[in-house]
């Protein structure tokens, strides 16, 4: 009796071209060199003043809506002369650092046990990943009830808007912590507050910077909203003045004053991040 044959000859692959190997630019996550990124880093900074410099040479645009940039800078340069520009961004940063300051020291410690713990996780998990889809400015009216006009409420919006999203960054951090590493700490005799300690913290500590840094610039956007509410200093106050007088130059001033801030404590807990984290 003949058995059939079930398995499928295949014939000789396809001559194929030799690929080249793509060059540094495009190639998936291959280190660019030195030269390469400044010039890349150069043009994204570059050209968005350039354009905006033509756009503002040319008129194309009415200066009631796109301000030229010499007189943003004049704008800038007399609201700083005046001592008004620091004393709005002044109250700002303080509103900032008491509200985001918050938020990290609570949703650190609960992020880092809903990532270690299956029970923390599941009593901590659902409720936060209920309030994180409430909009933060939604809570202004009732924060205003509860907390009173002075400085509370602002806080207290900063907080709102920014803890649950941390919370929830910072679990999922921990939860990518090798379980290999667990296992071998415990194996050498560790405890559990040392694995907490010296194992899941220090992995972690990398991603918790990076969760920080995301959820900073939400922190910006709430104090700007927080302050068009009522306040009598900060930036967002200054912005809702100059739209009342349609003063488009200040308006950008103050918006090139917070993208400055936001940047540079960007760049501040990179260079934390990849100073504490080598390894990563």
């Amino acid at each position: 009796m003949t058995v059939p044959r079930t398995t499928k000859s295949w014939g000789p692959l396809p001559r194929r071209r030799t690929v080249r190997p793509p060059r540094a630019v495009f190639a998936i996550r291959s280190p660019l060199p030195a030269r390469t990124r400044f010039v890349l880093v150069a043009v994204s900074v570059l050209l968005p003043i350039a354009v905006w410099l033509v756009l503002g040479a040319t008129e194309a645009v009415p200066a009631r809506y796109l301000p030229s940039l010499g007189s943003v800078w004049r704008a800038g340069s007399d609201m700083a002369a005046s001592g008004q520009l620091w004393t709005d961004t002044w109250a700002t940063v303080q509103r900032i650092v008491y509200g985001f300051g918050l938020a990290v020291l609570v949703s650190v410690p609960l992020g880092v046990a809903m990532g270690s713990f299956a029970a923390a996780n599941a009593l901590l998990e659902p409720l936060s990943g209920l309030l994180r889809y409430l909009p933060a400015a939604a809570f202004t009216p009732l924060l205003l009830i509860w907390l009173g006009i002075d400085e509370q409420p602002k806080i207290a919006l900063i907080f709102i808007g920014t803890v649950f999203f941390n919370m929830l960054m910072t679990a999922d951090v921990v939860r990518l912590v090798p379980r290999d590493f667990v296992d071998v700490a415990y194996t050498l005799g560790a405890r559990r507050r040392e694995v907490l300690w010296k194992v899941i913290l220090p992995h972690s500590l990398p991603g918790m910077l990076d969760a920080v840094r995301v959820n900073f610039a939400a922190a910006w956007n709430l104090v700007v909203v927080a302050e068009l509410v009522n306040s009598d200093t900060g930036l967002g106050k200054r912005i809702l003045l100059a739209q009342r007088f349609t003063q488009t130059d200040k308006i950008f001033a103050i918006l090139v004053v917070i993208a400055v801030a936001g940047v540079l404590t960007d760049v501040l807990l990179r260079l934390a991040r990849n100073r504490i984290g080598r390894w990563v």
